[in-house]
């Protein structure tokens, strides 16, 4: 077998030819894979290769400055980019057409050549939307990955390797090639000199420049700290509280004076601010994680079987519902498929599907459709339905070991467990825990008092399809489930809003599909008169670039369980932990939808699997920190939180939030300072007719969905 083609690696390889030193960063990430970060990077092929041998999906980083021989200008649009680089060159000249790279955000990089004397790194301080990637900066190459998902890429006529980045005007080389910011001087009146103050939504940028400036240079906590309190009071309007002043340099001094750069312009800001890992909880270090959104609609879709029932769903239901059609279908061909194939790893196609969406919204017709298949086909006694108790899908399952379990609610279960003083709820978790590992091997029933052995349940073939409200449902867990490996167990997809009703039909069932069906029901994978009872499931082979792209995503994955078990991440290393089998389960299922008969894991299965699970994994993360609460009063912050951030501007005036949040007085006001003094929310003030208008507003990076702090790379 050749050498499996890594367009990631043949890029990085390219990249070292012409001159330009890379290193990687980790896969769909910024976040660099190497000790020492970009001061590794290398045009060794050598050192290359083994790079990327060992994480074959690692992104690829080039430092800037005098280390490549060039600086970038990062266009962010979101922050007003393309208007503030339009004003810069109104102010000078146009800028000469040169190397440019298109963002996977959205955004610009303009390739300079590196003028020789000192290139700051900055953010928006050369225009609006402008960053300055030099000295002690880096930058991500194409075609790396970014975490939204979409690729970087290099502009059409103007890659590198067709076009050298142009020599640097004399008129930007003079904006950009400027000391570091001095420390603030003061006027006898003890105003600062030139006023320039800074206002709320920008103080704390500001003063982790100034301070990370100040680092530069050497300076000590205590010096930086001294400097930015003349700052806070002088020029911050209003100014910014004692305390986190102090946290700012305190923040920027954990640096050394040649690694803060690369903390303020590669972290964006975020960095800078974090806690220490071992100061932080579960839920606290989750909240991290970014919002990649709801799984795109490509991902919903197999070919084969599981489209075919998705589109009968559709055409038929009052309320076409795309995301439940998906759910139903992928659950009726996981029990279909039941103990009848098997991927070479030994994966089954058992699977917890959860569908979330609002009451009336179309959850009904997937259930309906799956009832009639089976039922059309013999196979009735494969439905369940509400869990009643552990021991009752246990006898379920003895009796029939291949089960399809349709429950709506699924969140009133959940709270059930939470709530319930006894262990019958708590069966019902364990049960299913088991089920879900044991597909591959027995389950041993439970042995009852002066009884005997029950005996055992050959290659149990659980799948779930339940339904639950979104908001209910990540209410209904508590961490202990986020952690035990439930959660990990899920997969959870969003419907989103109801789409616009039609009008219902009464259509017979498609015969292809009956027909699929069928032939699933009389499939008898094994030998002998055991065949029923101790199947041998049909391996279903890989394709050698599906074997490849398999082993990428298990290495990906290994690296995020890693990163969260750095971080003290219980939440993180339980869900990246389970990545790789979900991903092995899902381009299983891909394979027998597309051809039941001539079954193969193919490249375009284990790629689409890939890209639905990774998506995935990342907004359970998401979700589960911004809604998942530890008791009442983080709760009620979790809820503060969604009320600002289904806002617009991210933003509420006081009396608006205050009504919304349905709190008295006291309470409300304890919730503004907690998240205030985290640093989740920020109190504006606004003069109004001689007095101040209150709003609150959350701070961009951590909390609102896909964004950075301050608009960083994109």
């Amino acid at each position: 077998m050749g050498e499996v083609v890594n367009p990631l690696l043949d890029a990085a390889l390219a990249y070292a030819r012409m001159g330009l030193p890379v290193f990687p960063c980790a896969p769909g990430r910024k976040t660099p894979l190497t000790d020492n970060g970009f001061h590794d990077a290398t045009t060794d092929e050598a050192t290359i290769r083994k790079w990327w041998r060992t994480n074959p999906r690692a992104n690829i980083g080039m430092p800037t400055g005098t280390a490549s021989g060039t600086f970038v200008l990062d266009i962010d649009p979101r922050n007003g980019g393309e208007a503030g680089l339009n004003d810069l060159e109104s102010r000078h000249e146009k800028l000469p057409d040169t190397t440019e790279g298109l963002t996977a955000g959205g955004g610009r990089h303009l390739f300079i050549r590196h003028p020789g004397n000192h290139v700051p790194c900055s953010q928006g301080e050369l225009a609006n939307g402008v960053d300055v990637k030099g000295d002690g900066g880096y930058v991500v190459l194409p075609p790396s990955v970014h975490p939204n998902g979409n690729t970087y890429a290099w502009r059409e006529s103007r890659a590198i390797d067709e076009v050298s980045p142009v020599e640097c005007p004399s008129w930007l080389e003079k904006l950009i090639s400027k000391d570091a910011p001095a420390t603030p001087q003061l006027s006898a009146s003890g105003n600062a000199a030139d006023g320039n103050p800074i206002p709320d939504g920008q103080r704390n940028t500001t003063l982790a420049r100034l301070a990370g400036g100040m680092r530069r240079q050497g300076m000590s906590r205590d010096e930086i700290l001294a400097a930015i309190q003349v700052t806070n009071q002088t020029r911050c309007r209003p100014p910014l509280p004692d305390a986190e002043v102090e946290r700012i340099a305190a923040s920027v001094a954990r640096y050394e004076p040649d690694a803060v750069s690369v903390a303020l312009a590669e972290d964006h800001y975020q960095q800078i601010f974090a806690t220490p890992h071992d100061d932080r909880s579960a839920n606290e270090t989750s909240a991290q994680a970014a919002d990649p959104g709801p799984l795109p609609d490509d991902l919903l879709r197999v070919p084969g079987f599981v489209s075919e029932v998705m589109d009968h769903c559709l055409a038929i239901a009052p309320y076409p519902n795309t995301v439940m059609a998906f759910c139903g279908a992928l659950a009726l061909q996981a029990v279909l498929a039941g103990r009848k194939v098997r991927d070479p790893g030994d994966n089954r196609t058992n699977l917890y599907l959860l569908g979330l969406a609002h009451s009336s919204a179309g959850k009904d017709s997937p259930r309906k459709i799956n009832t009639e298949i089976l039922h059309a086909v013999g196979l009735s006694e494969c439905l369940g339905g509400r869990f009643a108790s552990g021991e009752g899908v246990q006898d379920a399952l003895f009796s029939n070991p291949c089960m399809l379990f349709q429950t709506d609610e699924i969140d009133g279960m959940l709270q059930s467990i939470n709530k319930a003083k006894d262990a019958r709820h708590e069966n019902i978790m364990g049960t299913l825990l088991t089920m879900y590992s044991s597909a591959n091997s027995v389950f041993p029933m439970r042995r009852k008092a002066g009884k005997e052995s029950p005996g055992v349940i050959d290659q149990p073939n659980l799948v779930v399809l339940g339904t639950a409200i979104p908001n209910h449902y990540y209410q209904a867990l508590s961490e202990r489930m986020l952690t035990n490996g439930f959660f990990a167990r899920m997969i959870i997809l969003e419907c989103g809003k109801r789409s616009p009703g039609q009008e219902p039909k009464i259509e017979p069932l498609p015969p292809r599909v009956l027909e699929t069906a069928k032939w699933w029901a009389d499939f008898r994978p094994g030998n002998g008169n055991l065949e029923q009872w101790h199947p041998v499931p049909k391996i279903v082979p890989h394709t050698d670039e599906a074997r490849s792209i398999l082993i990428e995503t298990r290495l990906e994955a290994e690296t995020e369980y890693a990163e969260a078990e750095r971080a003290g991440d219980p939440v993180g290393t339980t869900v990246w932990g389970r990545v790789s089998e979900q991903t092995r389960k899902l381009a299983l299922l891909y394979a027998v939808s597309e051809n039941h008969k001539n079954r193969e894991i193919s490249k375009a299965a284990a790629e689409w699997a890939r890209r639905f699970v990774i998506h995935q994994t990342r907004r359970m993360l998401f979700m589960a920190s911004s809604h998942v609460a530890d008791n009442p009063f983080h709760a009620d912050c979790l809820k503060l939180m969604q009320k600002l951030r289904d806002e617009p501007g991210y933003e509420l005036p006081h009396s608006v939030l205050l009504k919304r949040m349905k709190l008295d007085a006291k309470s409300f006001t304890g919730l503004i300072d907690t998240l205030s003094q985290q640093g989740d929310i920020e109190i504006v003030t606004v003069p109004r007719a001689g007095t101040y208008q209150r709003s609150y507003r959350l701070i961009r990076g951590v909390n609102v969905e896909g964004e950075t702090s301050d608009g960083g790379e994109t």
